[in-house]
């Protein structure tokens, strides 16, 4: 499977189910239906699908700051049967975009400072560190904070 045997769009209600399995299947410490269910309407929830089934997510939003709305992306995952195949950095993009389209400047998220293939992905769509939050998960993993602004974002175009 390639990138483009997949297609990004927004989710659906129908979707959620399978986004929640794949949450499980990912993190130790999964969300609940009902998170992703009040994020339905946010600009850039968005689902990897192939042949009908959802292979990945992308959940984010922008928040008002004086001018410079911020984009965070909460949750980002692909089902790990299909991961190393550019799905995640696809739903990423198409994230990154659509934040950039409801008005984000810049664009933050958090990433388990142990998730190295995470922390290359985002290093490689731009994204930098800007601070370490201590113990941010659950388990005492610390967090990297990262950002990137969109007016330099290299995949913009």
């Amino acid at each position: 499977m390639t990138p483009a045997e997949v297609t990004i769009r927004p989710v659906e209600r129908a979707d959620l189910l399978s986004v929640l399995r794949i949450e499980r299947e990912c993190f130790s410490d999964p969300w609940p239906y009902d998170a992703f269910e009040r994020l339905i309407d946010e600009p850039a929830f968005l689902v990897a699908e192939r042949d009908g089934a959802v292979v990945g997510y992308v959940v984010a939003d922008v928040t008002p700051n004086a001018g410079r709305d911020i984009g965070h992306i909460k949750d980002l995952a692909v089902h790990p049967d299909v991961r190393g195949r550019g799905i995640g950095r696809a739903l990423l993009r198409a994230g990154l975009g659509r934040l950039r389209t409801a008005g984000a400047a810049v664009v933050k998220l958090e990433v388990r400072e142990g998730n190295d293939p995470a922390r290359s992905l985002y290093a490689t769509e731009g994204f930098e560190p800007v601070r370490r939050a201590k113990r941010y998960y659950r388990d005492g993993e610390d967090a990297l904070v990262l950002v990137v602004d969109l007016a330099e974002w290299i995949h913009g175009g």
